[in-house]
């Protein structure tokens, strides 16, 4: 309930606004069970470009975000890019309950103890990291705004041609 409490203040501060910044360093490494019942790890995804893609059930940006990053998905996925949907809803069936009205194609993982979001100080929602392809964080993208997924487009084009 902490983070829900935390989330929700970062997104009543940041607005609409979104925000994004350059990482340094590797990625902080997680083991997550994925809604198809397997578990994922990031560090088996080196080698590809992975965005990290944190969201909850109750966040609208989150929902206009989604398919835009599954069309995102599904044209580089070829080209060495991975995209890990990360939900942070304490009840993984409320996650599932948004993804029977918004099908996504990429893999979507649960964080219900706020592990990996915390790992990854993440305070707001959505929240979204690119790694490149040797396992070192790339990009934050802090909220969502329509049109802001063209940024996200130039850089894993970018980092996929690296």
């Amino acid at each position: 309930m902490k983070l829900i409490t935390t989330l929700l203040i970062a997104i009543t501060l940041l607005g609409q606004a979104a925000v994004a910044s350059e990482l340094q360093g590797e990625a902080p490494d997680f083991t997550l069970p994925s809604l198809s019942g397997s578990n994922i790890k990031l560090s088996e995804k080196r080698g590809d470009v992975v965005m990290v893609n944190f969201w909850a059930s109750w966040c609208g940006p989150c929902r206009q975000e989604m398919p835009l990053l599954d069309d995102l998905y599904s044209e580089y996925k070829d080209y060495g890019f991975v995209l890990l949907g990360v939900n942070v809803d304490e009840d993984s069936e409320k996650a599932k309950d948004l993804l029977e009205q918004v099908k996504v194609s990429f893999p979507v993982l649960l964080d219900p103890q706020g592990k990996v979001s915390a790992l990854y100080d993440i305070d707001a929602m959505p929240s979204t990291v690119l790694i490149d392809r040797d396992g070192n964080q790339r990009y934050l993208h802090r909220g969502f705004k329509p049109g802001y997924e063209a940024r996200y487009e130039e850089q894993v084009k970018a980092l996929v041609l690296e």
